[in-house]
């Protein structure tokens, strides 16, 4: 058999071009993730939906997710992860596009919204991939940090952007804008980025979607396992962090007197983007095993308080919400550097599409447990929003003794894994 060619970014000015290249194109994919959240309550009163139908539009964006991600993302192992890229976007572009032109009520916004998480599941990991293909060891950990780092701040801006188009050029034509930063990145990726074809597999390594090794993987599994939880919270402290604020404000009698509370979770997703490249870099200096245990632990802490303390004061609130948000972000990049980083080459792709799969999961569970508890515990109070945070922390809880009882590897170039070889 023979041997693949080594990346074309083994060099490290052309692998720094290519994740600059790449990050550039996730940011403009990702500029349009938040316009229909942004726009909700004026779309909901246009076209008389109910809040039900309302959900659901929201949810088949992460519906259509999860049932592609697994295909799109391990097809990688076998076909050009830039092809599979490049698809994903031309989805999103398709998505948003028809959204702007044709949507006029809950069954085209539906279809729609459905098509652009198609686009998502073919964008998100793939980028990762390509990366992963493509760029040295060394390089890898920062690349995913990069990676998240773009589409982390990109993602916190497109709510405001959103309804700043919104707002000045109608929600028709922002959806069309954010059609046209999708091709952008199309353009980009596809002129800039050199093609690679994955090396053959071996039929030992059984069939293309066999998922089985990558569960025995504990290396890897058991940075995805971690991963649903972390995507739990921060779906869960995202989609509710405003509603919670909301009430804080009406409950201490501040609300119209203070920092409004899209804005304070706005600050919270930029501020924990930016946690997040600080905590990859603890990683790879202190140990990822560290840094992620560190994390459950403080996120199960603040998860246990912030509902029962943040309902006596509104800054305590806002103070406690923006300290909870940035241990939440914390391990983000290290996770997913984790499980990239110790999957079997030929099976990167299967590794990062179950990582994926598990963290969306996590993702469209979080915001249920919320209201659920809430309505449970007979709507927003003090209490109930103590107990709703108590609930996030009981799985963070789980995640935890899992991650210890998996015990997964260091990855290389982390300085404790460095230490143990003597190098």
């Amino acid at each position: 058999m023979s041997m693949s060619a080594p990346p074309p970014s083994s060099t490290s000015s052309f692998g720094l071009r290519l994740v600059l290249v790449v990050c550039a194109a996730q940011v403009l994919v990702q500029l349009g993730a938040g316009f229909w959240p942004a726009l909700l309550p004026q779309m909901m009163q246009l076209w008389q939906l109910s809040n039900s139908e309302a959900g659901w539009i929201t949810a088949i964006f992460f519906g259509t997710y999860m049932v592609s991600v697994p295909v799109l993302v391990t097809l990688t192992d076998k076909v050009d992860a830039k092809r599979v890229y490049l698809f994903g976007v031309g989805c999103t572009v398709a998505g948003h596009l028809l959204f702007g032109l044709f949507a006029d009520g809950f069954w085209s916004a539906f279809a729609t919204r459905a098509l652009a998480g198609v686009g998502w599941a073919g964008t998100y990991m793939t980028g990762l991939k390509l990366l992963a293909d493509q760029v040295d060891s060394r390089m890898m950990s920062r690349a995913v940090t990069g990676h998240a780092a773009s589409i982390g701040i990109s993602g916190a801006v497109s709510y405001l952007l959103g309804d700043v188009l919104a707002g000045q050029f109608g929600w028709r034509s922002a959806f069309v804008i954010s059609a046209g930063t999708a091709l952008a990145a199309w353009l980009s990726v596809a002129l800039v980025v050199p093609s690679r074809t994955p090396s053959p597999r071996p039929k030992s390594q059984g069939g293309l979607f066999d998922f089985r090794p990558v569960i025995r993987n504990h290396n890897a599994f058991a940075y995805s396992v971690v991963y649903c939880v972390h995507t739990l919270e921060m779906s869960a402290l995202r989609g509710w962090g405003v509603a919670f604020l909301a009430f804080v404000a009406s409950y201490t009698g501040v609300a119209g007197e203070t920092l409004s509370p899209p804005l304070v979770v706005t600050l919270l997703a930029l501020l924990g983007t930016l946690t997040s490249i600080v905590g990859n870099e603890a990683s790879i200096r202190f140990g990822r095993r560290r840094l992620v245990i560190a994390a459950l632990v403080l996120s199960i802490v603040f998860a246990c308080g912030v509902g029962f303390l943040g309902s006596m004061h509104y800054w305590l609130a806002v103070v406690l919400l923006i300290a909870y948000g940035m241990i939440v972000w914390l391990d983000s990049s290290s996770l997913t550097a984790g499980a990239a980083g110790n999957a079997e080459p030929a099976r990167r792709g299967a590794t990062l599409a179950v990582h994926s799969t598990l963290g969306y999961a996590g993702g469209f569970v979080g915001p249920l447990i919320v209201g659920w508890t809430l309505d449970l515990a007979g709507g927003a109070s003090p209490m109930a929003w103590g107990i709703a945070f108590m609930v996030v922390a009981a799985f963070l809880v789980a995640g935890l003794f899992a991650f210890v009882a998996l015990r997964p590897r260091e990855l290389e170039g982390d300085r404790p894994a460095v230490r143990r070889t003597g190098a």
